[in-house]
């Protein structure tokens, strides 16, 4: 369970200003262009996400917002350790002033085994916010990626509250109590669009198995969610994978993220396991479920 009985931090967060909509989807910036944002847009989904350490200059998100209309385009996250907080405020300034109400600042602490300066974490998010504080940027437009009980109360006093990532409707039902009804939970779920269950499985294990189930901070997460060492290794069992990628057809999948919302989540973002050929129908199809709920 996620526990914690230490006050939040004594400055307190806004609740999010900016409407995500319902549903968004979370992507590698790798694949994601202006032309897959009017896709996105187009798909009926009120965010995108972009992932894995977008630049510190903000250009993609920037020129996202521009080829699309109304889509909210957030960043799913700045890496602490990799961007600068005085850069990264005044990238969003910049964007915030061209169009205002379209975009939000998620960041978050990255993982001990993959950023080599990893540190005393806890302080360098407080340290983090706190540039960003003198620097303007609202709380009311960013978001702190959260697991654990203690950052989520951190992301609830400093920010519009949590992004979780590689999670289940159960953390989401927990983190809700923990940080009660006001903060912003948007929850990222993997989906696979398939209803052949191995190979579903297959890819969505494909996924997790590497890196997720090699980084300490989603292994404490998933045994504090009463997960076994025996569902973790070597490479995740058939029901956790299952847990964390929702597989089926496109009502299936669509279900899966309703979960999120019925435990308490105010957003979530699929992230789409797909090749490149498969890609855009897939979000087509769930868009298209989607909008009959």
């Amino acid at each position: 369970m996620l526990r914690e009985t230490a006050a939040p931090d004594s400055v307190n967060g806004r609740e999010l200003t900016v409407d995500l909509g319902r549903f968004g989807i979370w992507r590698h910036e790798d694949g994601l262009s202006p032309e897959y944002a009017q896709e996105i847009e187009r798909a009926g989904f009120g965010t995108v996400w972009i992932g894995a350490n977008p630049k510190g200059d903000l250009a993609l998100p920037e020129a996202m917002i521009a080829a699309t209309d109304r889509l909210i385009v957030a960043t799913g996250i700045i890496n602490l350790w990799t961007v600068g907080a005085a850069e990264v405020a005044e990238s969003y300034h910049r964007i915030a002033r061209r169009f205002p109400g379209r975009f939000v600042l998620g960041i978050g602490i990255g993982h001990p085994e993959t950023d080599r300066e990893y540190a005393s974490p806890y302080q360098t998010m407080v340290d983090y916010l706190d540039v960003l504080d003198r620097a303007g940027v609202p709380p009311d437009r960013r978001v702190l990626a959260a697991l654990g009980p203690r950052v989520l109360r951190l992301a609830a006093a400093r920010t519009a509250g949590a992004i979780p990532y590689l999670t289940t409707p159960q953390h989401t039902l927990q983190a809700r109590e923990l940080i009660g009804p006001k903060p912003l939970i948007a929850t990222e779920q993997m989906v696979v669009l398939d209803t052949d269950v191995e190979r579903a499985r297959a890819l969505g294990r494909q996924r997790v198995a590497d890196p997720y189930l090699r980084l300490t901070n989603y292994i404490s997460n998933l045994k504090r969610l009463g997960w076994s060492d025996a569902d973790l290794v070597p490479d995740g069992s058939d029901a956790l994978i299952d847990a964390l990628v929702v597989h089926g057809d496109a009502k299936n999948v669509a279900a899966g993220l309703v979960a999120h919302l019925d435990a308490g989540a105010n957003h979530v973002c699929a992230q789409i396991l797909a090749d490149d050929n498969d890609y855009l129908p897939a979000l087509r199809s769930l868009g298209e479920a989607l909008g009959t709920l």
